[in-house]
Formats: C-alpha cells, structure tokens, sequence
C-alpha cells in the first residue's frame, strides 16, 4: 500500500518564482478585498474569512512597524488568529536550528511569517516546513511589499503593464523584487544608483529572463524622465554598516521636487516606509499631491490578505 504524499505548501518566498497569472490572480484579490470592506471596522472579519480557525506565525529577527501590523490586521480579517515572536524570544535565538524549529512550529500553526536578517535562513525554513512560509522581508527580497506597492499604482493608474517604473537610490532588496516581477506583469524598469551600490546581477539576470524590460543607469535624471511611478527606499538599511559612504554616494539620488518634474505628468511617488526625510527624499515630495505613501502602507494589510489567502489555497 502506498501512502499519498501530503501536498506541498504554497511558499511565498520571491517574486521571481511566479508565473504572471499567479500575480496577476493576487493582485486583482487583494483589490477586491479592500473595495468589498469599504467603511468596515478595521477588525471585522471579511465575509468569506478564508483563514477561520487557521493561526499566522510571525517571526521577527529585525524590528518592524508596517509589516507586523498589516499582517496581524490581515490575518484578523481574514477571520484567523496571530502569534508573534522575536527570534530572542525563541530557542531559535539559543541555537536551535532553523529546521527544527520549522519542523515544530508547523505542527502548531497553519503558516509562518518571517522577518528575517538574511535570506538563507527563509529557505531553510521553507525547505523543513510543511506549511507555507511567507518572506517578510529578507536582505534579498521584500515580495510582500512590492505586491502593495503594485496594488497602490494600479488602484491609481490603472494596470501596471506597458507603464514605466523608475527605482532611484540604492539597488538593494526592494530593487531586487522590482527586477523579479517586471516581467511577468509586463512593466518597463529603469533603476539609477551610484556603481558601488548597483543591484546584484543575479538580480538583474533574473529578471531578464523572465522578459523584463531593465535598464541600468547611474544617472538619476535619465531614469526618471517620462516615468509613470518614482520609487525610492531609505539609504541606509538595518544591518548597514558603511553609513557614511552610502550617504555621500546616494546624496545625488535624493527624489526632490526637481527631479520628480522630470517624470511624467501624473507619475507617482512611492516609498515603503520608514523614510529618512532629507536623505533620500524631501518633505516638498513626500507630503505632496503626487505622493501616494500612506496609501501603499494601507495596502500592505490588503495585499498580504490575498497572499495569505493564497498561501491557504484560495486562488
């Protein structure tokens, strides 16, 4: 007698490992959840509550604000239930091994969230777990953010397809989910940084292979012309270690009010929060008509509801 395999769990690890209809399916789902509870309370459960009874693991290895309460809240909405923990407050923080803590937690929750400081620890994790396991944010990527941001452009421009992105600034991990998913959904991606902090070109390889449109440049002003969206992150990165030399090789890339002229007309500013006002953007940018920032943290909750929902087998 053969026994049948359990099904493998839906990992939400990196962008690059979607097809298109995959992203495009949650993408559209987190959509329609944020216009079907229009005026609810923020902790009512959405009336179809694809998470019931089911319990959301977070795991934090670096602090958050966004992250840990979007994901709480979405978890909520969607009509289950959250247990939060910093990697310290764990034996993972004694020396227990990723896998046996994977292996653990999975016979306790339905999913596992993790913040984490370096990216092979979310793939060890994801490789022992036999429930889904959701990149929260890693030194490689930020998939779940980038999902949010996506949503926030499309909600006020329409699909993202044939439209042109420009990411100014350092080429790290928020750059890196950019150049995973510009192919599959079809948008053009300029990304300006100074040499010494260009993305990595793994990073970049893999997203020309999945038919992306990149360019590189080190030219702030020659990426943002003509864009429909201006993308910046902060400088200086938990874990940074060189803070004075990113500041004086960034200090060109500042998003100012001249720079964001040169995009189109009606481009948009995006930025994932926290932001260093003065550093890699101005207030003038910020706070003004064009900036759609507090917008893109609300749509963190909605987002990661339809990852979420998707990770249980909904869509």
């Amino acid at each position: 007698m053969t026994l049948a395999l359990p099904p493998k769990p839906r990992h939400f690890i990196d962008l690059w490992r979607f097809d298109a209809p995959t992203l495009r399916a949650i993408l559209d789902d987190a959509q329609t959840r944020k216009a079907a509870r229009m005026g609810w309370p923020k902790g009512a459960p959405d009336s179809d509550a694809p998470a019931k009874d089911r319990t959301l693991a977070m795991i934090f290895e670096k602090n958050s604000t966004r992250t840990r309460f979007s994901f709480d809240a979405a978890i909520r909405q969607l009509g289950g239930h959250s247990i939060i923990a910093t990697a310290s407050d764990m034996q993972l923080g004694r020396g227990e091994t990723v896998e046996d803590t994977a292996r653990v937690l999975s016979r306790m929750v339905d999913a596992v969230m993790i913040r984490s400081n370096a990216h092979q620890t979310l793939e060890r994790f994801a490789q022992a777990a036999t429930v889904p396991v959701i990149n929260g944010l890693s030194d490689a990527s930020h998939p779940c953010q980038i999902i949010a941001d996506l949503q926030t452009f499309e909600e006020h421009r329409g699909s993202v397809a044939g439209k042109t992105l420009a990411w100014v600034g350092d080429g790290n991990n928020m750059c890196a989910s950019f150049m995973h998913v510009a192919g599959q959904l079809g948008f053009r991606l300029r990304v300006a940084c100074p040499s010494a902090y260009a993305p990595d070109r793994v990073d970049v390889a893999r997203g020309l292979e999945l038919g992306a449109q990149i360019e590189i440049t080190d030219d702030p002003r020659a990426a943002v012309e003509g864009a429909d969206a201006v993308l910046a992150d902060t400088w200086v990165s938990m874990g940074d270690t060189d803070h004075d030399a990113r500041l004086a090789a960034l200090e060109p890339y500042q998003v100012d009010a001249k720079l964001m002229s040169l995009a189109a007309r009606d481009a948009v500013f995006l930025h994932c929060l926290p932001a260093h006002r003065g550093e890699e953007v101005t207030d003038e940018v910020m706070d003004g008509p064009q900036s759609l920032i507090w917008d893109e943290a609300e749509n963190r909750i909605h987002a990661q509801k339809a990852i979420l929902a998707w990770c249980f087998g909904h869509g």
